[in-house]
């Protein structure tokens, strides 16, 4: 729970950076370059932000609190510069300038959704390159899988074929042993045959 409220601090810090740029000067090279390094570390701290809002809240999420920050900024921005115009030397031309200051706290704005993208993108890369691996290994095993089947299948075949021959020699074994033993018994009969001929004679 602390550590979800330590989250809101962040688009907090974008809200009181984007608040700051209404006293920065809109010349950025009238003064020289401070001004300018001024708030382009200004826009770096808010991509930061906007970054860091991605890594907390996700894109959808830290999209919208982005958004409710960057309108209530330039609402209460238009509220302080519309009652402290002396103080912006805005006595002349309100309306537009109430524009340019609401325009600066978008575009800081649009600099934290900038960073939003960044991180977005190259978490979504990650990803694909996760994905990629993974898949890459899931089509290794698969292929794996697959060799290894064909692999038994050739292995069975061999099993298969070898048994085949084994049992047709032993078939042809008996066989033969069977035309021996018909063989040998015919000859036997034969053989019994002319013995029992050749007693009859010597008796008759």
């Amino acid at each position: 729970m602390n550590k979800k409220i330590l989250y809101y601090l962040t688009p907090a810090l974008t809200a009181i950076l984007m608040f700051l740029s209404n006293f920065l000067s809109t010349g950025l090279f009238k003064d020289g370059f401070q001004n300018f390094s001024v708030w382009f570390v200004l826009s770096v701290f808010v991509f930061a932000c906007g970054w860091f809002i991605t890594k907390t809240f996700g894109w959808t999420f830290g999209g919208k609190v982005l958004f409710a920050v960057i309108v209530a900024t330039v609402i209460f921005s238009n509220m302080l510069v519309l009652f402290f115009r002396i103080y912006f030397g805005l006595n002349e031309l309100l309306s537009e300038n109430l524009i340019l200051y609401s325009l600066r706290n978008i575009m800081l704005g649009s600099m934290a959704f900038f960073g939003m993208s960044i991180a977005e993108v190259i978490q979504l890369q990650r990803e694909i390159l996760s994905h990629k691996q993974k898949s890459s290994t899931y089509e290794k095993a698969l292929f794996d899988s697959h060799k290894a089947a064909d692999n038994t299948i050739e292995e069975a075949k061999l099993k298969a074929d070898r048994i085949l021959f084994e049992a047709e020699k032993e078939l042809n074994a008996v066989i033969e042993k069977k035309n021996r033993i018909e063989i040998q018994l015919k000859e036997f009969i034969q053989a019994e045959k002319e013995l029992i001929k050749k007693y009859e004679e010597d008796n008759g």
